[in-house]
């Protein structure tokens, strides 16, 4: 009869020699990863360095009076037109169309 440390001790994992890829894949994709990352992080330095020092102050609004929290009606007091009756749907344009 088996004892509990045998029955743990099995190896239950089948033959271990066939994995003998993964730790060269591994460190491909590790080598690969940190190789992107340099090459990005070189890429975002250089554009960096082209953006200027300081950027030309945005003008200001032209109406002084005028401030950013004023919303303007976008209609402009025009009135919305319903659409015809007889004009087709979505799902009707895309069964004829």
């Amino acid at each position: 009869m088996l004892t509990t440390a045998q029955v743990l001790a099995e190896n239950n994992f089948g033959d271990t020699r066939t994995g003998g890829l993964a730790g060269p894949m591994g460190l491909f994709l590790i080598v690969l990863l940190a190789t992107a990352t340099v090459l990005l992080i070189r890429n975002m330095n250089a554009r960096l360095r082209r953006l200027p020092d300081r950027f030309p102050q945005q003008a200001g609004p032209a109406d002084p009076e005028r401030t950013d929290g004023t919303v303007v009606d976008p209609t402009d007091g025009t009135v919305a037109q319903e659409s015809p009756t007889n004009a087709p749907n979505g799902s009707q344009q895309r069964r004829n169309g």
